[in-house]
């Protein structure tokens, strides 16, 4: 099964020569291996770069164990440089090699190189890449595959492939299983032994207990908002468990910083600020989500909410939580305060989008409640909606966009419709 990964094809051909480390970075499994050594190696291959001038070293490889050693790598790799051609050096799951950031470094003083990494995330992430490279190195981030990367091996109706997606996620090696518990097993597998272990390895962890609770929290409230201290007295409450705000702020980072979470922070529209009260905890993949969960707690609205916000950060994306307060007046002639929140507010240069995630809006009513937050921003961003049901795109009176979640997914063009 061949997925293309055109997207990221094309960043790194795009950083080709460029002077810098080529980073790639992401979720465990998510096809960092499989984009480096398949796809880009193919795409130098077809554009006359010959293959003694590409030096491939898995590092993960038991056969590759000497290459391990920092001064047996760089010998290795000098040893196949033979002449003032250009050559490219791909290494995957350098963190196995002990003070790889100096054997990086060394190759960006060499004109005829040009190096692409890629490592796991126990000892490779993104919070070590800022520290280490900063001003050396491109990062390409690989997320999980996209709706749309799914359907490009996927013959069925996207509405019939849809159920698939939101349950097992964009892991490209769930699609090469062929049944539900087989899924769902390596899923949990995935999750227990490979990204909790990556954690609790790197930072020391000797008891899990506590991680693996606030991780079920987290994964059976997307979409709402939270803080440390709301999560503090949801431990003392539900689980009568005692864990500071302190150490779940820390927790929450350690998932993020392994690529299984993302944070959204809410936005001030108005008032044009941030505010640090209250954000909102992304999976990066359904597929381990509902895993994390025991595939019990599948409840379709909160999940398409989490790959809207997705598929938005995989087209490069900022996303924030707006809220918009409006101060009416009510009763006895007073102003009252009142907070609209707005799902997504998405960014990148100058292009703004406000982006309400509606599931279904059966009633001119329920359409009004979905339409309110998005009424009460007076710039002239455009304002969309997006609904589960399979619709054409409309626009209503007052300027608002609605378009259908599948073909949100499939055609990005949409936004701006």
């Amino acid at each position: 099964m061949v997925i293309k990964r055109d997207k990221y094809l094309n960043q790194l051909i795009r950083s080709q020569h460029n002077g810098l480390i080529k980073i790639i970075t992401g979720l465990r499994r998510s096809g960092k291996s499989y984009l480096l050594f398949n796809l880009f190696k193919e795409h130098l291959l077809s554009n006359d770069v010959p293959d003694s001038h590409i030096i491939q070293v898995d590092l993960e490889d038991r056969r590759n164990k000497e290459l391990r050693n920092p001064d047996a790598l760089i010998t290795y790799i000098d040893s196949k440089v033979k002449d003032k051609n250009m050559y490219y050096i791909l290494l995957d799951e350098i963190q196995h090699v002990s003070e790889f950031e100096d054997v990086l470094n060394s190759y960006l003083k060499i004109e005829n190189t040009d190096i692409y990494v890629s490592g796991s995330n126990s000892k490779f992430l993104s919070s070590d890449i800022i520290t280490e490279f900063r001003g050396r190195g491109t990062q390409i981030h690989v997320y999980p595959l996209s709706f749309k990367e799914f359907m490009t091996v996927d013959d069925r109706h996207p509405l019939d492939a849809w159920p698939d997606y939101y349950t097992y996620g964009g892991l490209p090696h769930v699609l090469s299983l062929k049944d539900e518990e087989t899924k769902e097993n390596y899923l949990k597998d995935l999750y227990t032994k490979v990204y909790l272990t990556d954690i609790k390895e790197r930072h020391s962890i000797r008891l899990d207990s506590e991680l693996k609770e606030l991780m079920e929290i987290i994964a059976s409230s997307i979409g709402s908002p939270t803080n440390p201290s709301k999560l503090e007295r949801t431990f003392k409450s539900v689980k009568n468990v005692t864990l500071s705000d302190k150490t779940i702020d820390v927790y929450l980072k350690y998932f993020e910083d392994a690529f299984l979470t993302e944070k959204a922070i809410r936005y001030d529209i108005k008032g044009k600020k941030y505010i640090n009260t209250l954000s909102k905890h992304y999976f990066t993949d359904m597929g381990v989500r509902n895993a994390i969960l025991g595939f019990r707690q599948i409840e379709e609205n909160h999940i398409m909410e989490n790959i809207i916000y997705n598929e938005l950060r995989m087209r490069g994306y900022s996303v924030d939580i707006g809220v918009v307060e409006t101060r009416p007046m009510g009763e006895g002639g007073k102003r009252i305060r009142k907070q609209y929140e707005v799902d997504f507010v998405v960014n990148r240069g100058s292009q703004r989008y406000y982006i309400q995630s509606a599931f279904i809006m059966p009633t001119d009513a329920k359409e009004r409640q979905e339409s309110a937050s998005l009424l009460n921003i007076d710039d002239s961003f455009k304002k969309i909606i997006i609904v589960k049901d399979h619709i054409k795109p409309k626009r209503n009176d007052t300027g608002i966009i609605t378009i259908g979640l599948i073909d949100f997914l499939l055609k990005p063009e949409l936004l701006d419709w």
